[in-house]
């Protein structure tokens, strides 16, 4: 393999769930149109010189993160709830009771920075052992700009998804460069060894890193510092849930009397207790019996 699979706008969620099954990853080819990028770029340019570089070779010292984009960038909102990816999400995840978000940044590489260190973003979990056909996140980066090798375009180790490897095992000839078009969006998993690239440019390349995961763990961003109540308050139910004001697996995250999370922010206007839809998911047969048996 000398490149990385890049795939039409027009391919299907169930498809785009199949290449990350199979390769760990894959590259949506402008997905979203330029004028989307335009319009984060404005609604972010406040924010994106202004937060600080890394502080080690993990985080880069020449890369600038900056977060809280469903409260900075209504236009990030768009593409966070772009519904291809939350289709693949649903596919994808579909083990689990729910999925959110997990976190939302613009990765911005400066021009000099070094090769990041090869890692999973799964271990984020305290370096839990997920199994192998245990999905627990689904993660984006999109093409902000464009993304170019000499840019710093992500690394990839295709294969590397599977087995139990380190990531310092692998060798930077066996990764390849992600390199897409403005409005692209490479898709993977958080089984897959990858990295930031170095900037042999004389151009800032940046990345809008959108991940979600399973309802049940931690979101490695906290949406409830990051979006403030008052912005919460405004947005609209289904990006509620995503940032976390939902069950995250049937009783998890529940509000104050074992209410709907959602009532936190809408009061009485939403129903006492809990989502019922969840009782028609896989696990329904086994967790109705046990709650009957629990009362």
């Amino acid at each position: 393999m000398t490149e990385l699979t890049h795939v039409p706008a027009t391919t299907s969620a169930a498809d785009l769930a199949d290449h990350l099954r199979r390769d760990g990853y894959v590259i949506i080819d402008n997905l979203v149109p330029e004028s989307l990028m335009d319009s984060i770029t404005d609604e972010l340019c406040p924010y994106l010189d202004s937060s600080p570089t890394g502080y080690n070779a993990m985080i880069g010292t020449k890369t600038r993160r900056t977060g809280a984009l469903v409260a900075r960038s209504p236009a990030c909102r768009t593409l966070i709830q772009n519904p291809t990816i939350l289709g693949v999400c649903q596919d994808f995840l579909g083990h689990a009771s729910t999925f959110q978000l997990m976190l939302t940044q613009v990765i911005s590489i400066e021009p000099g920075e070094s090769d990041q260190a090869l890692h999973r973003d799964q271990n984020a979990f305290d370096f839990y052992p997920f199994p192998d056909d245990y999905h627990v996140q689904c993660n984006t980066l999109w093409a902000m700009t464009d993304y170019t090798a000499e840019m710093g375009a992500t690394r990839v180790v295709p294969g590397s998804q599977i087995g139990d490897q380190k990531p310092t095992d692998y060798a930077d000839d066996e990764c390849l460069q992600a390199e897409m078009s403005r409005g692209s969006v490479l898709l993977y998993t958080g089984k897959i060894v990858h990295s930031g690239a170095a900037n042999r440019s004389h151009t800032v390349r940046r990345a809008i890193n959108v991940n979600y995961c399973v309802g049940w763990v931690r979101q490695e961003e906290n949406q409830f510092l990051s979006v403030p109540t008052e912005v919460a308050r405004t947005l609209d139910d289904d990006l509620l849930k995503l940032i976390g004001y939902q069950e995250g697996a049937w009783a998890m995250g529940y509000f104050r009397d074992f209410e709907d999370p959602l009532r936190a922010i809408r009061g009485d206007a939403v129903g006492y207790g809990f989502d019922a839809a969840k009782l028609t998911g896989n696990a329904s047969a086994a967790y109705a019996d046990q709650i009957t048996h629990s009362q």
